[in-house]
């Protein structure tokens, strides 16, 4: 909505998002702007297709918001999250085919394992992939509440033991939400997309203009690594300026507003050629 409002009637706002549902909230929270705003049922992947169809040439800033929203957490139907029962879905799209269910039964244990590693650093993954294997021998492993229990189980840690830490199965559920959604391949699309889309210095009808620029929003390591990696290797190639040399996080005060902002990293970089 501010953002909305700091482009003012001349300007354009594009918003992408693969949820249909978060696409009408954002219609709602929007209407009554002064600018043209353009809301597509698309992937983030997918930015500069989406500005050539719009005969957009480039734009002056790229806002990258990684992982899930609040509202999608809350919703125990996609199975996102282990604190209430729900499906093993976690597909944010609900037009895809593959869900969290039929990997976590159809993977082979070395794929589990190497799943949970490279995607979230679970230090267990191997451990963990085992006594999944063994388990859905049993039978089809279907629900967020099972899978959970499967992962402490592994880890010989109590359910209700994690207060005030993290809980054991945070980063298999982690990884398994990556790997539904390629939230990986999808970063690094978009990130090699992204100086083709950025308007280069003394563009965009501005006086003194210096270039577009990119941020980026991670929520955990991984996809933070990959973004850093990004704007260090486009900077010595020329092509960025790094703005932030450190990634900007959440002070106390806002983390007390929104304790889920507290692993946030904000970086940002400027198109320079």
């Amino acid at each position: 909505m501010k953002m909305a409002e700091q482009i003012g009637e001349a300007g354009c706002l594009i918003g992408l998002d693969v949820d249909a549902g978060n696409l009408e909230l954002a219609r709602a929270r929007l209407s009554g702007t002064g600018c043209r705003i353009h809301l597509l049922r698309r992937n983030f992947r997918e930015v500069r297709p989406v500005l050539d169809e719009l005969e957009i040439g480039g734009v002056h800033a790229i806002v990258a918001d990684l992982g899930v929203s609040s509202n999608q957490l809350a919703d125990a139907a996609r199975g996102l999250s282990f604190q209430e029962d729900g499906p093993l879905d976690m597909r944010l799209d609900d037009r895809e085919r593959i869900t969290a269910a039929d990997l976590v039964n159809g993977l082979s244990e070395r794929e589990l394992s190497d799943l949970f590693f490279f995607n979230a650093q679970e230090r267990f993954s191997r451990r963990i992939a085992k006594r999944i294997v063994e388990a859905r021998r049993h039978a089809r492993i279907r629900r967020t509440g099972e899978l959970a229990r499967i992962v402490c189980s592994a880890v010989g840690a109590d359910p209700e033991s994690h207060r005030g830490r993290l809980h054991p199965a945070t980063r298999v559920f982690l990884a398994l939400r990556m790997a539904v959604n390629r939230e990986r391949e999808n970063l690094e699309a978009f990130l090699a997309q992204v100086p083709a889309c950025l308007l280069p210095p003394g563009g965009g009808e501005v006086p003194g203009f210096g270039g577009g620029r990119v941020a980026v929003i991670s929520f955990q390591s991984v996809e933070d690594g990959l973004v850093k990696r990004d704007f260090r290797e486009r900077e010595k190639a020329g092509q960025y300026r790094i703005v932030t040399r450190k990634p900007v996080t959440p002070d106390a005060a806002e983390i007390r507003a929104n304790p889920r902002a507290r692993s946030a990293k904000l970086r940002v970089a400027q198109r320079v050629a």
